[in-house]
């Protein structure tokens, strides 16, 4: 059986030196993640490295054995992930797993482990660091579970640092805390940084120089102001055009089309009974009134010993049929709460819903055929085990809506919509980049053709053509 060679990054090359930002930009699947991979020794076969050589401090580390690079990784060169949730043990508190880290790379007692920890999760913004070192990552929002991871990676007080879009799920305020950590890790502590992202204001705003990629290729490479000030290359300069300005009200954003490939994705494409209608006009799609949810933090056998956390505490709001509506708020403000309750996913301890004029309550089967949902991780999102045409056909399936031909025309027609190609239907997950996955995700919602459809930070991962 003939066996296909993908070259995921041909022939790049880029160096860190002490105390700089190297900024790493691209589109989904330009090979950004494969370089941090590649030096970190932790690339997932079948891939292997071909060519080229990884040097750290003047010596060759591409090659090396595993024993070697175990002490090489972490302790002198460390990783922030790009997926926070599977980068976490779910097993084990956020405090173990810190302290574990920090008792095996620096020489410390379990008890100055403890408050190193504590100290970092400060750093990062988690808010009372001390009760949260007692909790587990489901505990945690996306966005804070990023600042947990984060902060591992902090732990062992690295000489490099390799940040794999390490502000993807943050809100403004803590993008800006982190970013400003980074910084002063440069700085302060010469620790070199390679931050590989896919938004161009934080190239702009933290790094020293940039190195542009397209399809695993080097494309441009220099300071940061002059490549984004004046970029030579064509890709680049479509790349900056394509950056929303808030000054510029735009119906549909610039296209890039170098190379030959342009993804075209629209809403009205892919869901054909979509109708824009006045959002102030008719009665309500959804009427939200003193939504509450509470988890419960600690157990106990007395009612009234029990802790909670409340997520959200009474959050009304209506929401009319074509209305795109938004829901903004810092990392565990409840953002994510309220969609998962909306969807159905999640008890509603206090309030109700009513969908056209209807209460979310008992079978939620009508309510589920017309309800689809994006979610914020496209890593946990989407079944390892499931090819990604059985991933986007799921939902049709399981509401008997297609079937056989007009079913593998519509999952097809969705691919390539959002720029993947009916070719990727024959591949699993994890032979994805990040941005491709959630790619993966718009998809799958779109595929009952819903009539209402919950976005939870459905572009966090993708890059901003």
């Amino acid at each position: 059986m003939r066996k296909e060679v993908f070259v995921a990054v041909d022939g790049a090359s880029l160096t860190v030196e002490p105390g700089e930002i190297h900024g790493l930009v691209g589109e989904s699947g330009a090979g950004k993640s494969t370089i941090g991979a590649a030096v970190m020794a932790l690339l997932e076969r079948p891939g292997r490295i071909a060519g080229g050589t990884i040097r750290f401090k003047n010596e060759i580390i591409s090659g090396r054995d595993r024993a070697a690079m175990r002490n090489l990784r972490g302790s002198k060169i460390s990783m922030i992930f790009q997926d926070p949730l599977t980068s976490l043990n779910p097993l084990f508190t956020i405090r173990e797993q810190l302290t574990e880290t920090i008792t095996t790379h620096l020489s410390v007692s379990d008890a100055e482990a403890r408050e190193r920890a504590r100290d970092l999760l400060a750093r990062v913004g988690i808010p009372e660091p001390e009760l949260r070192l007692n909790h587990y990552p489901h505990q945690f929002s996306g966005g804070m579970r990023q600042r947990v991871v984060i902060a591992l990676a902090l732990c062992s007080e690295p000489d490099v640092i390799i940040a794999d879009e390490p502000t993807t799920a943050l809100d403004v305020s803590i993008q800006a805390q982190i970013l400003d950590l980074i910084r002063e890790l440069a700085n302060e502590r010469q620790v070199g940084v390679i931050l590989i992202t896919h938004d161009m204001g934080v190239i702009a705003d933290t790094t020293d120089r940039v190195t542009v990629m397209y399809q695993g290729k080097v494309v441009e490479t220099g300071a940061t102001k002059l490549v984004l000030g004046k970029p030579n290359h064509p890709y680049t300069k479509s790349l900056i055009a394509a950056v929303p300005r808030p000054t510029v009200k735009l119906h549909r954003f610039p296209l890039i089309s170098y190379g030959g490939r342009t993804t075209k994705f629209r809403i009205g494409d892919l869901a054909r009974n979509w109708n824009k209608t006045e959002s102030d006009s008719g009665k309500p799609l959804f009427e939200i009134s003193g939504l509450t949810k509470r988890f419960l933090q600690k157990r106990s056998f007395i009612p009234s010993r029990r802790q909670y956390l409340v997520a959200v505490n009474d959050v009304s709001f209506d929401i009319r049929q074509g209305e795109v509506f938004g829901i903004v708020g810092e990392s565990g403000s409840g953002k994510s709460t309220v969609a998962r309750m909306i969807a159905g996913l999640y008890r509603v301890d206090g309030g109700a819903i009513l969908y056209d004029g209807q209460p979310v309550t008992g079978s939620l089967a009508w309510y589920r055929r017309q309800i689809q949902m994006i979610f914020q991780d496209p890593y946990s999102s989407l079944n390892p085990r499931m090819r990604v045409d059985a991933i986007v056909a799921e939902p049709a399936l399981h509401h008997k809506l297609l079937s056989g031909k007009a079913l593998k025309h519509r999952v097809d027609e969705l691919l390539e919509h959002v720029g993947l190609g009916a070719d990727a239907g024959l591949k699993y997950p994890h032979e994805f980049s990040g941005g491709q996955r959630q790619r993966i995700s718009i998809a799958r919602a779109l595929a009952t053709q819903p009539k209402f459809l919950i976005c939870d930070e459905p572009t966090s991962a993708l890059d901003v053509s």
